[in-house]
């Protein structure tokens, strides 16, 4: 996905002059041809992420689009006043580009990971939250959001999907159709989702576009009175929205999500996955236990 990425970031770069690339140290080796042939529009700040986030904000108020590359928590944790006071206030646009994810920077230590990121952004008014699965995915929703002039974070991860999903921008996939729940996949997610669902009599929504959240598609597709959520974030972060999709429908709604904790384990990506039940298997026992209430 940082591939492609970069292909993407590079052609707005060198295609029009109303665009700028702002680093904060991380993608500078990568982005070292922009930083070179365009010393103007594009700069490694370096580790300064608040005050780049305001430098970003002053050029879209200027007329420049600006892209702002870091790691998930540095942008949404360390700059979040800035996002809000600069961004969502100001009614102006940029793009911010994270990598990491919940926990992609298994070894690196919690403050490298950012699984509330999701709940956190959801607060702010306007801003628009997407969360590719796949390289393709990336590449659509950043062509579908990256000049409309609102704030769009765009959440990357290392642990790309198999399968390939076509998506469009405010819009959630229908994938599967049954009776018994809908089931709500988001991101990376979804492989692990489809495997566990396999045998189930189950509806599987694929979401990518968080904010604005189609509620429209999931009212359609509530069966059961139950929604499960497979997400690689903090549980619940999407759960308002679901309630207000359900409009005064009852409904039962549980998931295969982070716990809201700190996550104080070791290993990779893989090995946390497994131990918050967040793999196929763990995602099966959850939503049977679920469909058995």
């Amino acid at each position: 996905m940082r591939k492609a990425m970069q292909e993407t970031v590079r052609e707005i770069i060198r295609n029009r002059e109303d665009t700028a690339l702002l680093l904060v140290d991380i993608g500078a080796y990568p982005f070292r041809d922009l930083l070179e042939q365009y010393p103007k529009r594009a700069k490694n700040i370096g580790i300064f992420e608040a005050g780049t986030v305001s430098l970003a904000a002053g050029l879209s108020l200027a007329g420049i689009t600006p892209v702002l590359y870091g790691i998930s928590p540095f942008i949404v944790q360390r700059a979040l006043e800035q996002i809000k006071l600069d961004f969502v206030y100001q009614k102006t646009g940029g793009n911010f580009i994270t990598t990491g994810a919940a926990y992609d920077f298994s070894t690196l230590g919690y403050s490298h990971y950012c699984p509330e990121d999701v709940a956190t952004l959801r607060l702010l008014p306007g801003i628009e939250i997407l969360t590719p699965g796949t390289p393709e995915q990336f590449t659509t929703l950043f062509h579908a959001c990256c000049f409309n002039g609102k704030p769009s974070y765009f959440r990357m991860t290392d642990h790309s999907c198999k399968a390939q999903v076509p998506v469009a921008f405010g819009k959630a996939a229908v994938l599967k159709r049954g009776t018994r729940a809908t089931v709500i996949a988001v991101a990376e997610q979804l492989d692990a989702t489809l495997e566990a669902c396999a045998g189930l009599d189950v509806t599987i929504l694929y979401y990518t576009t968080l904010a604005p959240f189609d509620r429209q598609t999931l009212y359609r597709e509530l069966v059961g009175g139950k929604v499960f959520v497979s997400a690689p974030f903090y549980a619940g972060s999407l759960y308002p929205e679901i309630m207000e999709g359900a409009v005064g429908e009852p409904v039962q709604i549980s998931g295969a999500e982070i716990p809201l904790e700190i996550l104080r384990n070791y290993g990779t990506k893989e090995d946390k996955d497994k131990a918050l039940g967040l793999d196929a298997a763990g995602i099966y026992q959850k939503l049977k236990d679920f469909l058995m209430d």
